[in-house]
């Protein structure tokens, strides 16, 4: 029986990868979570044996969640500030959260 650890894992890997398909709701569907599913039902561990292909299991799904997620925060941070030529500074202050002083005149 899987841990909690290793079913939190699984369910976040598959939701990285859901967010980067472009198949919606019929990801299940698709080729890379069959495999993935396909992969945690072959390393179940019984009472009866110790598998150690799972523990590997389990490092190889989190770095690769790890890699998804970060992939996915690069793409969002890099559409955010991507450059789109000069901006004036009240455009600057504002993308960065800032208040510039107030000028009364």
């Amino acid at each position: 029986m899987a841990g909690r650890e290793t079913i939190s894992t699984l369910r976040s890997l598959l939701s990285e990868l859901r967010k980067c398909s472009s198949q919606g709701s019929k990801f299940h569907k698709t080729s890379q979570a069959k495999f993935v599913m396909d992969q945690y039902r072959a390393n179940q561990v019984t009472d009866l044996q110790y598998c150690k292909a799972q523990e590997e299991m389990k490092y190889t799904a989190s770095t690769y969640l790890s890699f998804l997620r970060s992939k996915r925060l690069y793409s969002e941070l890099l559409a955010h500030y991507k450059g789109k030529g000069e901006k004036s500074v009240q455009e600057t202050a504002s993308q960065l959260e800032f208040k510039l002083p107030h000028d009364p005149k």
